[in-house]
């Protein structure tokens, strides 16, 4: 018995949603009937040539309706349904063979179909069958106040106390059918997400296209960078370390001849070598900072924003702070868990980039970067209050940062109107 109770309670619970949903299919059904006459007379019209330059434009028309239960039917399934099309421009003729080669507009084509010829139906009787429950559970029961004391209803009169319960009890088929709508509605709007979504082998095919390019780019950023630290190494600290070695050569043959001038070099040598002790750091910290992995990402991104030349905020999920030198030898944020190397190391470089960007070229009084997300997901968001209009280029900073979301399966978001402000959000997975 609970159970049944139990089931009946969450059936009710979501039957709103379900009536909301089959009852604006309902009307959507309506306007699938329209555009699917529209389109055949398009098609006609294609028969003596007249409607081939408007068939691409006719479904232009069409896809908003589209857009609509493909997105009604994400909302109501709690998933995200992407829009599977191939670009359609050029002229007529390059349009006309998109829309021959695209199986959307033929999946788009089948909805239409099938939402026409179904979805009016299914919507009014869902709508229609917990009215007519409650109307046959209710309405016997008043027959003695009619003037002709009955009450005619499913194909018996009813005029007495005994036959209006038998009325009621027969309201309870009603009753059932009608608290399918759930199930109806989770029918509707899987089939729309089946044939409105893209299907599995263009997803893959989309997923590996998308994997291989991430890939290629990260490779070259990675042959980019060892280029970079063999230049940094060969120019800076290799010449460093041979003009040492050379200068300790000098001075061990002037060590008996000139003790002085000996002396000098060896002095000299020795600031040689903190110069290139100097310069194997930075190239180290280029790398990988060492800050990330002694203290943690908060503490190394607190740092890094002491040192940025314009006033910079850091919120790290438990409200903004505006860091000093004192946080540069701090212990990494209570609360806020570490993450894989990686992902630590991009989302450094992220914010470094970005804060080289405003100083650069944003004109900004202010800068704030926040950290957040979930286990699975890092979050970094760079706003300053510059002159915006920054533009994702290839060569850029802004190419560079979204190269490097991309290389772990991470994205990037843009928004720099004129005037400002610049918002730089960065998503890495941590599911590494």
């Amino acid at each position: 018995m609970s159970f049944v109770v139990g089931w009946v309670r969450g059936r009710l619970r979501a039957m709103p949603s379900a009536l909301l949903y089959l009852g604006i299919g309902a009307v959507s059904s309506v306007v699938s009937v329209l555009a699917l006459v529209g389109l055949l007379l398009v098609a006609a019209a294609c028969l003596v040539g007249v409607g081939l330059p408007l068939m691409p434009e006719a479904v232009r028309v069409v896809r908003p309706l589209i857009r609509f239960d493909r997105r009604r039917a994400a909302d109501f399934l709690g998933v995200e349904v992407a829009e599977p099309y191939q670009p359609m421009d050029g002229d007529w003729r390059r349009q006309w063979a998109t829309l021959v080669r695209d199986p959307a507009n033929r999946r788009d084509l089948g909805w239409l179909v099938l939402h026409a010829v179904t979805g009016i139906f299914v919507g009014t009787i869902a709508v229609a069958l917990p009215f007519a429950a409650v109307a046959q559970a209710v309405r016997p029961w008043f027959w003695q106040a009619l003037p002709e004391r009955s009450v005619e209803g499913l194909g018996f009169v009813v005029d007495s106390w005994g036959l209006a319960a038998v009325g009621s009890i027969a309201a309870l088929p009603f009753l059932w059918l009608g608290l399918q709508a759930p199930v109806v509605a989770r029918w509707q709007a899987r089939i729309a997400a089946a044939l409105l979504g893209p299907a599995k082998g263009i997803v893959l095919a989309d997923r590996v296209a998308a994997l291989t390019a991430t890939r290629a780019a990260a490779l070259d950023a990675h042959g980019a960078e060892l280029r970079r630290i063999e230049r940094d190494l060969h120019d800076g600290a290799q010449a460093r370390i041979a003009a040492v070695i050379m200068q300790l050569g000098v001075a061990d043959q002037l060590r008996q001849r000139d003790p002085n001038a000996a002396d000098e070099l060896v002095r000299k040598a020795q600031d040689t070598a903190t110069a290139a002790l100097a310069e194997l750091r930075d190239v180290v910290r280029s790398v990988y900072p060492p800050v990330l992995s002694d203290r943690g990402l908060a503490s190394a991104i607190s740092a890094l924003a002491a040192r940025s030349p314009i006033p910079c905020t850091v919120d790290l999920g438990s409200g903004a702070h505006r860091p000093g030198p004192a946080d540069q030898g701090t212990e990494s944020t209570p609360g806020f868990p570490r993450r894989p190397a990686a992902v630590e190391a991009a989302a450094y470089f992220v914010i470094a980039e970005a804060l080289t960007n405003a100083t650069k070229h944003s004109r900004a009084e202010h800068v704030s970067v926040s950290l957040g997300g979930s286990a699975d997901m890092l979050t970094v968001e760079i706003a300053d209050d510059g002159v915006g209009d920054a533009r994702d280029i290839e060569g850029g900073g802004l190419a560079g940062i979204r190269r490097r979301a991309e290389a772990l399966d991470g994205r990037m978001l843009l928004s720099s109107p004129a005037g400002g402000p610049t918002v730089v959000r960065v998503e890495l997975p941590c599911g590494l």
